[in-house]
């Protein structure tokens, strides 16, 4: 498959966790044993813990959204970047309760494709800053 393959699948997928798509086209977009490094601990690997999880997220109740988005690829590899918005429901997250509310974070996704399909997903996110914005942690002041 060839870049602009990948990068379509990324568009799709991505609607996904922001809360449009179908997620039935998940099996068409991803491996079946897909290591989806981005998930909670204790969910399970390969598609079905990525499809649980797209349906757990509740994004009709708790939407995302890019304030702007910059796809990278070459070969196998995509890289989506870029500021997201987001409504955080409230509760606990990294042993840390924060409260609910909206905020904004720099993310960045990474994917590596096999036979066309997702086989690994990244996410990195500025957890920092969304705990702060959201009033969780306190910064101290000298």
């Amino acid at each position: 498959m060839d870049v602009e393959h990948n990068k379509a699948v990324v568009h799709e997928f991505d609607d996904l966790g922001n809360g449009s798509g179908n997620i039935e086209r998940l099996d068409v977009l991803c491996a079946a044993d897909i290591v989806n490094h981005a998930l909670a601990p204790g969910r399970p690997q390969g598609i079905e813990g990525t499809r649980e999880f797209f349906r757990s997220a509740r994004r009709d109740l708790h939407p995302v959204r890019w304030i702007d988005s910059h796809v990278v690829a070459e070969g196998e590899l995509v890289v989506q970047f870029g500021t997201r918005e987001q409504h955080w429901p409230g509760g606990s997250f990294r042993g840390f309760e924060i409260p609910s509310g909206l905020f904004t974070r720099d993310t960045a996704f990474a994917y590596r494709f096999m036979d066309g399909k997702i086989s690994e997903r990244w996410a990195i996110r500025d957890d920092l800053g969304m705990m702060l914005q959201l009033g969780a942690l306190i910064p101290h002041t000298r």
